[in-house]
């Protein structure tokens, strides 16, 4: 259940994405990863994330600088969504800015797709 004031922090999350949300999100808008859909900035229960796989069951998660001497409360809140039947999966800052290939390696494998699809020769 969502309320009202998490739809509006949503709203002000997109308006205001982080460097390392804007280049996460050029990879995975327009269902041009492998064509699954994902979202942005959604509420999901009593939290705000930063991007979703509704058919996948998936979250992403970045990580910037405010999230040091949070990790207990970062804990508690993916065990909240687990239990709400998604999966979390997260990356700092200086991974999706740094290696992005690896990143994508990361989400391509949370969602089940086979890095390879074809086999060596």
């Amino acid at each position: 259940m969502t309320s009202k004031s998490s739809i509006e922090l949503a709203r002000n999350f997109r308006k205001q994405p982080t460097r390392a949300e804007q280049t996460l999100w050029r990879v995975l808008r327009n269902r041009q990863l492998d064509g699954h859909k994902f979202y942005r900035q959604k509420p999901i229960g009593l939290y705000v994330v930063d991007f979703c796989c509704w058919s996948r069951r998936l979250i992403i998660e970045v990580d910037g600088g405010v999230h040091v001497g949070r990790e207990v409360q970062d804990q508690e809140r993916e065990k909240a969504l687990e239990k709400l039947g998604y999966r979390v999966i997260r990356f700092t800052n200086d991974q999706v800015e740094k290696d992005m290939n690896q990143v994508v390696e990361a989400v391509r494998a949370a969602l089940g797709i086979d890095p390879h699809p074809w086999p060596s020769p």
